[in-house]
């Protein structure tokens, strides 16, 4: 198994993908991630994902009425180390180019447009469609295990 090259500092984009390995631990990639959560913790990089995360990484939860996963995904989506950032018209609008440019899904779009605007300089994920984006410094999760 590889290991995760975290920057020295510097906000780093998640994807849904890793924020739902970290809450639930994944055995094939929790371990990967933890250098990221302490890091974080620790204030030496800071971690930035979209509103979007919070709907896509409630549906399951939702569906399977469970409260416990649902209050996890809640509290880790809102802890003072991660910056949820809002979906806005000037967002939308370059979703809609980067979408128009390199054929991303909508929600993939949006994830990599607020990765962009934010300045991260870090972009992980486990969807390897991303790299089609100029500008993210894109980690894939599945090329490390």
């Amino acid at each position: 198994m590889g290991s995760l090259n975290l920057p020295a500092s510097g906000l780093i984009y998640l994807d849904t993908s890793p924020i739902i390995y970290g809450v639930e631990k994944t055995p094939d990639f929790y371990p990967l991630l933890l250098p990221l959560w302490q890091a974080a913790k620790s204030g030496q990089i800071g971690l930035a994902t979209s509103e979007l995360t919070l709907l896509e990484t409630l549906v399951v939860p939702l569906r399977q009425k469970d409260t416990v996963l649902i209050d996890a995904f809640e509290r880790a989506l809102t802890a003072a180390e991660t910056e949820l950032v809002p979906i806005s018209i000037g967002l939308l609008r370059d979703a809609a180019q980067l979408r128009a440019d390199t054929n991303l899904k909508t929600p993939d779009a949006i994830h990599a447009a607020t990765a962009l605007a934010e300045g991260c300089v870090q972009f992980i994920t486990n969807d390897p469609a991303f790299r089609r984006v100029t500008g993210l410094n894109v980690v894939v999760l599945s090329d490390l295990i």
